[in-house]
């Protein structure tokens, strides 16, 4: 959802401009022989720049800034996982028009995007090629966030106060669908029409009760800011709302053309998350090194937190369970907001490592 506001109503801002990986064989070293002769620096700059054009060039694009959705790629880079896999990758921010168009058009091999969003992709006349290939996180993390005093305990608790709405049709659908199952009027919720940037602020203001946000990155920054807050997460209220966010997608022509490019970088991508759950400081650290502009403590509680959000249950990193995927675009059919999605359309786990 906020993906969608993002691409329409704002301009990206780039961070660090294009992130590149070391080559491997930057620090090449002079073979000894019998008589202990060493390669000048100008061989070895050849010989770095011979291998390195060995690789193959991958260019991935993220859904928005870099956060710590994106740990894995950045661990992947810092770490040689994508050198050991053969691979260039190049870590890029998105056009205005989002990640999912450049993957399209053959400009990028692989982005991040969402499935809410994805359900208009696939249903568009011009078939785009878009396959969803990992799940970057198990389950949903998006909630409704209040301050405690405000009284919002559940969803019908919403009534008579200010929701700040992105005013899409899907957003709203979902908002309208957790009141009335806690019991709510959804007539009676003011629905404020304001992009929200700063959750924690706009909360300690008078025009804004309650906000959609993405706990791992908003919530957390709510709780440095030392608020007290009510929570609720969509998923626990509809179970249809257990949907994936963010994935990875892929060209679908490239990639089948391509398989084993397809899965190493997938698997070399696996490396980067599973290190991240294993050591999600030293994964912060990694993160804040590649990217500075960021917000170190940030980053590091919403590391922390992440690291059993990942994986949660299962034990590959990316799977997407199948009726999960199909029970979310039943429900928008079933509910006017999209065009029917076929069982099993839009993604796979065939790219995935065992």
């Amino acid at each position: 959802m906020l993906k969608s506001i993002l691409k329409k109503t704002i301009t990206l801002i780039l961070i660090g401009g294009v992130f590149t990986s070391a080559t491997a064989c930057g620090t090449t070293e002079g073979v000894s022989t019998g008589n202990d002769v060493q390669k000048s620096t100008g061989d070895a700059e050849k010989t770095a720049s011979a291998d390195a054009d060995e690789l193959t060039d991958i260019t991935l694009v993220l859904d928005w800034t870099p956060n710590t959705n994106h740990t894995g790629f950045y661990v992947a880079l810092e770490e040689g996982y994508y050198e050991d896999a053969g691979l260039n990758v190049n870590i890029v921010q998105p056009p205005e028009d989002g990640a999912t168009m450049m993957v399209a058009s053959g400009q990028a091999e692989f982005g991040i995007d969402f499935q809410d969003c994805l359900a208009p992709v696939y249903t568009s006349e011009d078939e785009l090629p878009i396959t969803a290939v990992a799940a970057i996180i198990q389950h949903n993390t998006s909630a409704i966030i209040s301050l405690k005093e405000d009284g919002i305990e559940s969803p019908g608790d919403l009534e008579g106060k200010n929701y700040a709405t992105w005013e899409l049709p899907v957003e709203q659908a979902m908002v309208r669908n957790v009141v009335e199952s806690d019991g709510g009027d959804f007539s009676k919720v003011n629905l404020i029409p304001e992009y929200i940037e700063n959750e924690s602020a706009a909360l300690q203001t008078d025009e804004v009760d309650a906000v959609w946000i993405y706990y791992a990155w908003a919530g957390i920054a709510c709780e440095l800011a030392g608020l007290d807050t009510n929570v609720f997460y969509f998923k626990d209220i509809t179970p249809e709302f257990d949907y994936y966010n963010p994935v990875i997608v892929t060209n679908s022509n490239w990639a089948s053309e391509n398989p084993e490019i397809a899965k190493a970088f997938l698997e070399a991508t696996s490396r980067g998350y599973e290190f991240a759950i294993e050591d999600p400081d030293k994964a912060a650290e990694i993160l804040c090194e590649q990217v500075p502009e960021l917000d170190k403590e940030l980053v590091t509680k919403s590391q922390e937190w992440l690291a059993s959000q990942y994986k949660a249950e299962v034990d590959r990193w990316g799977y997407i369970d199948q009726d999960r995927w199909d029970s979310f675009y039943k429900w928008l059919f079933d509910n006017e907001l999209s065009e029917e999605i076929p069982a099993g359309y839009g993604f796979t786990n065939e790219y995935l490592p065992e």
